[in-house]
């Protein structure tokens, strides 16, 4: 069968819920994908910022072989010797106390809720507490993430939401005092936006928020679940800030390919939060999602991941800047590290399709916004690489 063949027996098969782009990826080596037909693609989406240490890496690998023949599944009545070692790890790279293991981004949102509503009702008994979260945010596609996602395009097909939920601006704290009442018990934001369209926020900001929540014992919960794991050049992008949250989310990168998230909170909260009975889940935490995260955060600091963020993601700023100056069509460029986006004046659908013509895959965040999301190996060879032929897909 061609590869069009297969393409039209998915479409027969699978629930219609994404607009694929018309290729079936076959393997990946490095930085780069390959698809059934052999060809050859710069991979500048890595997953949607998952493959972080890029494809084919030996050790990350060789771990997950040794896992599956050893202990794949036990469920959380036991302990298993990867999720100690993993909750172990994670704890002292982020500077939280406690972990708990999800099999998805939306699936940590879900229980960072949780744990901010058990959390106020244990002060006064009542279930009627409000959440701010941000306009143009992106928190998952379940009905709790759903409920704290300030897109209205993506609520409106499935309302009722949860309720209780305020939206504020993000970067204007005014904003956000606006919307506080004596009701509410936790503000979330992303830590950077990203299908929101890559916007950071600022250091003043977060340490306003981060004040207000200390003042009137809110929870602040940061979801890191795109923008960390070293995308921002350190290991969480509030550790660039210094404004540590009271929960905090993380998946994509943390396992590097194997379905795997966490939320993670302080004594304080673990402490006044959920108990058992209160939540929970079948798969998370197994052994084999647990011998990812290990070797991940092993192996990023044995090949000092976040100094090649660093240095390649200045560079990588750089040649967008350049870009962005020579086209007119492009209105702004902006993000840190390996999380960056450039604007433009109309849909990037096309550009997007030229440029897997001609060998890169790129991803959008929103209608008008080319986002650059690459493995956190990626070097300063494959940047020219990727700007050369970004330049040909834009045309003139």
């Amino acid at each position: 069968m061609s590869m069009q063949e297969y393409i039209d027996q998915a479409e027969q098969n699978l629930l219609h819920t994404y607009n694929r782009y018309q290729v079936i990826l076959d393997r990946g080596e490095g930085v780069h994908l390959y698809d059934v037909n052999g060809k050859e693609y710069l991979d500048f989406v890595s997953g949607i910022a998952v493959f972080a240490l890029g494809y084919g890496n030996r050790e990350y690998n060789d771990a997950l072989k040794a896992q599956i023949d050893k202990l794949i599944h036990t469920s959380n009545y036991y302990y298993n010797m990867p999720a100690i070692h993993a909750a172990k790890k994670l704890t002292e790279v982020s500077g939280m106390d406690r972990v708990f293991f999800t099999n998805s981004g939306a699936e940590s949102i879900e229980g960072a809720i949780k744990a901010a509503r058990k959390y106020a009702f244990l002060k006064d008994g009542s279930t009627d507490h409000e959440i701010i979260a941000m306009e143009h945010s992106f928190h998952g596609r379940t009905m709790g993430a759903l409920s704290v996602t300030g897109n209205p395009k993506y609520r409106e097909a499935f309302e009722p939401m949860i309720g209780h939920i305020r939206f504020a601006k993000m970067n204007d704290f005014e904003s956000v005092s606006a919307q506080v009442t004596d009701k509410t018990c936790a503000i979330i934001l992303e830590t950077v936006q990203g299908e929101g369209g890559i916007y950071p926020a600022e250091e003043a900001f977060l340490k306003k928020i981060r004040a207000l929540c200390d003042e009137k014992d809110i929870l602040l919960i940061l979801d890191e679940i795109q923008c960390g794991m070293g995308r921002t050049g350190t290991m969480f992008a509030w550790q660039r800030y210094g404004v540590k949250p009271d929960i905090m989310t993380t998946a994509k990168a943390l396992g590097c390919g194997v379905p795997v998230g966490a939320f993670l909170m302080t004594e304080k909260v673990a402490q006044n939060s959920l108990v058992a009975g209160d939540h929970g889940t079948t798969y998370g935490g197994n052994p084999l999602a647990c011998a990812a995260i290990c070797k991940v955060l092993e192996l990023f600091e044995k090949q000092n991941i976040l100094a090649n963020v660093n240095r390649v993601g200045a560079y990588l700023y750089d040649r967008l800047e350049e870009v962005a100056k020579e086209y007119d069509c492009i209105k702004a460029h902006r993000g840190v590290g390996l999380m960056q986006g450039l604007v433009f004046e109309q849909p990037v659908g096309d550009i997007i399709k030229r440029a897997m013509d001609l060998g890169l895959i790129l991803i959008n965040a929103g209608a008008n916004i080319i986002r650059f999301v690459p493995s956190l190996v990626i070097t300063e060879e494959d940047v020219d690489q990727m700007i050369s032929i970004l330049k040909e897909a834009i045309g003139k």
